[in-house]
């Protein structure tokens, strides 16, 4: 994982999960080439996004939706 620190310098499309609200507290992606995912606050585009090999971010995805981490509720 590295990062940059203003997320908007990256050539990338950012996008929330259709589950989120218009006010909700969200994080974006942002596919920055074939191995890379960019992740933002999307309250903070000017700030920081944290840079993710792809396969790793979508493990720790399936992992979240399995319910291996545990409820959040």
């Amino acid at each position: 994982m590295s990062h940059v620190d203003d997320a908007s310098t990256l050539p990338v499309t950012w996008w929330k999960s259709s589950f989120s609200d218009t006010g909700a507290q969200c994080v974006e992606c942002g596919i920055v080439d074939a191995e890379t995912v960019a992740v933002r606050d999307s309250k903070d585009p000017n700030g920081p996004a944290l840079l993710f090999p792809r396969a790793s971010l979508s493990a720790f995805a399936a992992a979240a939706a399995s319910g291996q981490f545990g409820s959040i509720e």
